[in-house]
């Protein structure tokens, strides 16, 4: 169970913070600043990176939110299945319809011709 600090600094605080230069579209801009921010959560190991926007603080605010959440994501644990059985009572209901449902097909069935 990985625990959380509630404000943004107190976690960065416990982040190791990367910048550097974004790849792809975006022209000069991009080619030119680290405005893209790599988070190392130092305790559980996580890392998440963010390099969609143009801002460094922008990304790095995207970052710490991809950070909670995929926290969030290894923290859930389902609930365990609990087996259960069927009743002999419903499995005789089910037995009587099908006897039903069987004789009503015989019923629609041509009478045998006596030869």
């Amino acid at each position: 169970m990985i625990l959380l600090p509630d404000s943004d600094e107190d976690l960065l605080r416990e982040c190791e913070i990367d910048t550097f230069r974004s790849s792809g579209p975006g022209g000069q801009h991009v080619n030119k600043t680290e405005s893209a921010v790599r988070l190392r959560h130092i305790p559980s190991g996580v890392v998440v990176t963010s390099r969609q926007e143009r801002s460094q603080h922008q990304n790095k605010a995207l970052c710490l939110r991809k950070l909670r959440e995929r926290v969030e994501r290894l923290n859930h644990r389902p609930a365990p299945r609990v087996p259960t059985r069927v009743p002999r009572a419903a499995k005789n209901r089910t037995l009587e319809a099908k006897t039903r449902r069987s004789h009503v097909k015989r019923l629609r069935s041509k009478p045998p011709t006596d030869e």
